[in-house]
């Protein structure tokens, strides 16, 4: 059976939406604009400055709606303006993009990325996280044909973002390098699968060595070379392995315990989701005795202050611990490991890096 890889490309730097002419114009004339407001709000005189003079034409800009849902996806289906347009152009963070990503294939429309935020690798993946059109509750995955055409980063408009999203990012990044190599451990990979393994081999280590100054950055919002690093690993390394990998190796117990963690109210509404993913990380390598790895781990994160403790995350009680174990238990994501993980083990990596803190305020 043939086996088909659509590999992600993109364009990075502070003048990255010089590019949009030249690779956008062999896919039509017209695009409309989708994202959220804000982020609408923060590229839309870039888009409009980087397409003067050229064949291109913005015809409108539209609000996705709020969330990827598929009452807002077909919603933007009947929006006369993406009807007419021959692209789409996706703005803003996640859940725009992944909006995007699922009405194009949907309806057979070029899409093209804009992240405006870089907190996750949704502008280059072919993976939707979709959400009830109610509850907004996750309601499940919705898997394009490919990814995005193009993904065009401006690392100048992402370093004037809210700081919250790209620590978060890092958080979240950080997972990628162990999750995909401890879900595959043991296992014989084929080609596809194994180059994305390899590739997530160094996302941990280059955000451990710019995430510092990257975020300082960001802080000081002036786009330099760490962040640079930083970014194209929240976005391209870790989307490439999304893209290369099966489903069972894009996560693995880091993002179980977030997924643990979103049972409380508390949690769910004070924490982002990189920063719950990025505790499950310890977690994952202490439960896994991957000693020096779990040391530099925490040291970064330390550095950066994002969590290392159960109070970090606002669980304070044994029957909040309690209530995030039986979720984690009942996640999909650690069922594909090299060996059973139990509750008991789980709990164990929690008490141990709770004494680990205390050994090293």
């Amino acid at each position: 059976m043939a086996n088909t890889v659509f590999l992600p490309s993109y364009t990075i730097g502070g003048d990255a939406y010089k590019e949009i002419n030249k690779i956008c114009t062999p896919y039509g004339k017209k695009a409309v604009v989708i994202g959220g407001k804000t982020a609408i709000s923060k590229a839309k005189q870039a888009l409009v400055d980087a397409i003067q003079n050229t064949d291109l034409e913005i015809i409108d800009f539209v609000w996705y709606g709020g969330d990827s849902t598929y009452a807002n996806i077909n919603a933007l289906a009947e929006n006369p303006k993406f009807q007419e347009a021959d692209m789409v152009f996706a703005v803003g963070g996640g859940r725009a993009i992944d909006t995007c990503k699922t009405l194009c294939d949907m309806k057979n429309k070029p899409v093209f990325s804009f992240p405006t935020i870089a907190s996750n690798c949704s502008p280059v993946t072919a993976v939707c996280v979709i959400y009830d059109d109610e509850t907004h509750a996750f309601k499940e995955l919705y898997f394009p044909k490919k990814s995005p055409i193009h993904c065009f980063i401006n690392t100048q408009i992402i370093s004037e973002a809210p700081y919250n999203f790209i620590w978060a990012g890092i958080g979240d990044a950080l997972s990628k390098q162990y999750e995909a190599g401890f879900s595959s451990r043991g296992d014989e990979l084929d080609h596809t699968n194994g180059l994305g393994v390899q590739i997530s081999k160094n996302c941990s280590t280059q955000l451990i060595k710019y995430g510092f100054d990257a975020l300082n950055a960001v802080k000081n919002h002036k786009p330099n070379h760490a962040l640079e690093q930083v970014v194209s690993i929240i976005i391209v390394s870790t989307g490439l392995v999304s893209v290369l990998v099966m489903n069972d190796y894009n996560s693995c117990l880091a993002h179980s315990i977030y997924y643990g963690c979103t049972m409380l109210k508390v949690c769910e509404e004070k924490h982002l989701h990189g920063e719950l993913v990025s505790y499950g990380v310890l977690i994952l390598l202490l439960m896994d005795k991957q000693e020096e790895e779990f040391k530099k781990v925490f040291n970064f994160n330390k550095s950066v202050n994002l969590p290392t403790c159960l109070k970090d995350i606002d669980i304070n009680t044994e029957a909040d611990l309690n209530t995030v174990l039986d979720k984690t238990m009942t996640t999909n994501d650690i069922v594909h490991v090299p060996y059973k993980i139990t509750r008991e083990m789980i709990y164990d990596a929690i008490m141990q890096l709770e004494q680990y803190n205390k050994e090293h305020k």
